[in-house]
């Protein structure tokens, strides 16, 4: 069942709340594996609602904590946000997503660009990445407007001092457009449809094995 299916219903009941914990342990465990088996600064983005960040008054359910009480890195994890949460963001969430920053814990604002406007805001909250959605990036070299977009979206951030990423590349040509934008880093399904720990780790090797001597 894909997220989009799922998500709205476990926010409107707060199941949320125990799927969002049971993610951020899952991924912190596994990171710590990948770290010791695969590179010493690996690092997991992990998406976290809006009505998570109203539950962290709760230890249980306070990422930071979590993180203090077993030794875990703040350069380990990236926290995933949406648009929606910056303009409905009362003082809980701009004091917590200060703590992020200081703590070490990077944010990215994902799938920028989509249903609100959020520019005013991007100046007030420590945003390390903006994430541009897969609906700009599908067109590319067949439509100018997203194009031109994408290239804003990158000349905005990098003038912001944030990084980009671009979401669902999907071939070489996106894939050689982002790049001359200056687009710092990309995910899709070109590079690898999503894929269970141990198929990750076979990719890993293979994809290292294929870039010795390659320099980027």
């Amino acid at each position: 069942i894909p997220p989009l299916e799922f998500i709205g219903i476990a926010e409107d009941n707060l199941l949320i709340l125990q799927i969002g914990q049971w993610v951020f342990k899952t991924a912190i465990e596994q990171c710590r594996h990948w770290r010791d088996s695969l590179h010493p600064q690996f690092q997991v983005a992990i998406n976290k609602s809006p009505v998570q960040f109203s539950g962290e008054q709760k230890k249980q359910h306070d990422w930071l904590y979590q993180m203090a009480q077993q030794n875990v890195p703040g350069d380990m994890v990236t926290v995933e946000i949406t648009e929606r949460l910056l303009l409905d963001a009362n003082s809980h969430v701009s004091e917590r997503l200060a703590q992020y920053h200081e703590a070490g814990v990077q944010v990215a604002l994902d799938d920028f660009g989509t249903g609100y406007s959020a520019l005013s805001y991007l100046k007030k909250f420590p945003i390390d990445y903006i994430k541009i959605d897969r609906s700009f990036v599908c067109e590319l070299g067949s439509s100018h407007e997203d194009g031109a977009l994408c290239q804003a979206i990158i000349v905005m951030a990098h003038s912001l001092g944030m990084q980009v990423v671009a979401e669902g590349i999907e071939n070489q040509r996106q894939l050689e457009m982002l790049r001359e934008m200056g687009c710092d880093y990309g995910q899709g399904y070109y590079f690898s449809p999503p894929l269970r720990p141990a198929a990750f780790e076979t990719w890993h090797q293979a994809w290292n094995k294929s870039m010795q001597g390659i320099r980027i």
